[in-house]
């Protein structure tokens, strides 16, 4: 396995290295990072639903789009991001890439605990959130630690949105997070964590970037995670909506229907995939918008591959309305 401790702290620079790593690499990699004052929205969010825009302008806030799916975060100094990327064929290897991070916390007399779908928790409180993206194969799990992260500026940049929080009791997404330096029995630097989550994995090879990968991620950097198009794209044009929470996430569709056939649609949310949503929306596009028709075409695949936990007849369910 080899282990990047990458020195940017540019949000586009890194997740354009997220891609390059998964596509390009070989061999099982650790890799350690962090971003500057940013939010990083998942791979089929809505990002203008997610964000107080006023407030993102007014703090010259860059929102960036992941590779991944999931909910959209708040990044900063004080948020240390990990990743891991392995074959995809491995069992449990998501799991096992999780208790590795637990295992690092605990050395600082810190239980934290994995929740639901994609949380650690400590003392009750969220500390971290991963998410998942495979391709070609291999897999890409990163993950947040909230260690010092600015508070205000999360609660602020985020907007949090009814249908995530139906029936949890919860107010804000500021009283649903913590910091880990909050837990801590001996205080700790930004620095000082950093370099304590980097000491995982003493068996990996350290490796540096290649003149060869610094140019292709500067690439992709130029041509995808700096651009508008794929940080924002165009907001889903519709004449029929519906949103809705389920379990393994939030999920939106958005539908143009003519001649009672489906001639658009578009499906956006913070869930888990294995597979690209783009797949399934063209295989429904020109279909009959009647309850029998979408269910044949949806025999062909298997729904949960491209929305985690959601069977047909829920999915049918969020078209027939």
């Amino acid at each position: 396995m080899l282990k990047i401790i990458d020195s940017s702290t540019d949000p586009c620079r890194n997740l354009a290295a997220e891609e390059y790593i998964l596509s390009h690499f070989d061999c099982p990699v650790f890799r350690l990072w962090r971003n500057s004052d940013s939010i990083i929205v998942g791979r089929y969010q809505n990002a203008f639903a997610e964000i107080d825009r006023s407030f993102v302008e007014n703090n010259s806030i860059p929102v960036v789009r992941r590779m991944t799916g999931g909910g959209a975060v708040f990044h900063d100094l004080g948020n240390v991001n990990y990743s891991f990327f392995n074959f995809s064929d491995e069992v449990s290897c998501g799991g096992r890439f999780t208790d590795i991070i637990i295992e690092s916390l605990s050395e600082l007399g810190l239980e934290v605990a994995l929740s639901g779908r994609n949380d650690l928790l400590l003392d009750g409180h969220k500390i971290s959130g991963t998410a998942v993206c495979r391709q070609g194969g291999k897999v890409l799990q990163h993950g947040t630690l909230l260690f010092d992260a600015q508070m205000g500026k999360l609660s602020g940049a985020l907007v949090p949105r009814s249908e995530k929080f139906e029936g949890k009791g919860v107010k804000s997404v500021r009283s649903r997070v913590a910091n880990i330096k909050d837990f801590l029995r001996e205080p700790m630097s930004r620095e000082e964590f950093f370099y304590h989550i980097a000491a995982v994995l003493p068996q990996a090879e350290p490796y540096s970037y290649s003149e060869k990968d610094l140019k292709a991620i500067d690439e992709l950097y130029r041509t995808k995670y700096a651009a508008y198009e794929w940080n924002y794209g165009r907001s889903p044009a519709y004449n029929f909506k519906n949103i809705k929470k389920f379990p393994s996430g939030l999920v939106e569709v958005y539908m143009n229907v003519g001649q009672g056939h489906i001639s658009d649609i578009d499906i956006r949310g913070d869930y888990f995939f294995r597979r690209p949503t783009e797949e399934l929306c063209a295989l429904l596009e020109g279909c009959p918008l009647e309850k029998e028709k979408i269910a044949d075409r949806l025999r062909k695949v298997t729904i949960d591959d491209y929305i985690s936990g959601l069977t047909p007849e829920l999915f049918v369910s969020l078209l027939l309305f």
